[in-house]
């Protein structure tokens, strides 16, 4: 597991407010820390694989664990 890694409840948020939150979580941590989304909005899946291609963090993994998504982003 990376030595820092913060975590982002975005439970019960719906797009674009997942995004954003995770952007601002984003630009307060340094390269190469990683960040991990919870969200519960089926849409986030797609969301974050577009956030990353368009920002430049890694998405280092994505997962469903019951009605929840997880993501995992490295900051750029």
């Amino acid at each position: 597991m990376d030595s820092m890694q913060r975590d982002l409840d975005a439970r019960e948020l719906s797009c674009p407010l997942p995004i954003l939150k995770a952007k601002k979580a984003l630009a307060e941590m340094a390269s190469g820390e990683v960040l991990r989304v919870v969200c519960t909005d089926p849409g986030s899946v797609r969301d974050f694989q577009a956030f990353a291609r368009q920002t430049g963090n890694e998405l280092i993994g994505q997962s469903t664990e019951g009605k929840e998504f997880i993501h995992l982003l490295r900051r750029r």
